[in-house]
């Protein structure tokens, strides 16, 4: 039997995000195009279109997007959803779990590539699998998210990943980590 709290806050979060959604626009046109901006190369395509979590061969991209109503670079998947962190997670542990997962998918691959973004992408290996981070920032998606859209940005301490985010801070990597595969 699920928690009441969690039921009410999982259906709360999901208004909120369709109430008080940011839309956002992909640089390189169609939001469901595999090509990035023209200042970066195309990365690798993903798992299949609707699947969550992403699994196989991640690709990491950048793109442009109206976040907060300011147009930044942001990281998107090889689909064109947002990525984001979490904020209490650490370099080696998410703290993301339960209804809060299902409503933020973790991004997995146990190959992820990057293009456009000039930071370093991990494989964690944890209770989601072999969740990807960029510069020790473990990545979701949102359920509200389509391609082009930007719909959780700051909404339970998660926010859009960008390719200036800073490395998190750790001891020496734990076990179960190691670097992935760059496409740039």
């Amino acid at each position: 039997m699920r928690h009441p709290k969690v039921i009410i806050a999982s259906v709360g979060l999901a208004m909120a995000a369709a109430i008080g959604g940011v839309t956002a626009t992909v640089a390189s046109g169609s939001p469901a195009s595999s090509a990035a901006p023209a200042s970066t190369a195309p990365a690798s395509s993903a798992g299949p279109a609707g699947s969550s979590p992403v699994t196989g061969s991640a690709g990491v991209r950048t793109a442009q997007a109206l976040v907060g109503g300011k147009t930044e670079t942001i990281l998107v998947d090889s689909r064109g959803l947002p990525l984001y962190f979490y904020r209490p997670d650490t370099a080696a542990r998410s703290f993301v779990t339960g209804g809060v997962a299902a409503l933020w998918p973790p991004l997995t691959s146990a190959a992820p590539t990057a293009a456009g973004a000039s930071g370093t992408l991990t494989v964690v290996n944890d209770a989601h699998g072999h969740q990807v981070a960029y510069n020790g920032h473990l990545l979701y998606t949102f359920v509200s998210d389509h391609a082009g859209q930007v719909t959780g940005q700051g909404v339970q301490n998660f926010f859009v990943a960008t390719p200036g985010l800073t490395t998190v801070a750790s001891s020496p990597a734990p076990a179960g980590m190691a670097p992935a595969a760059h496409g740039y």
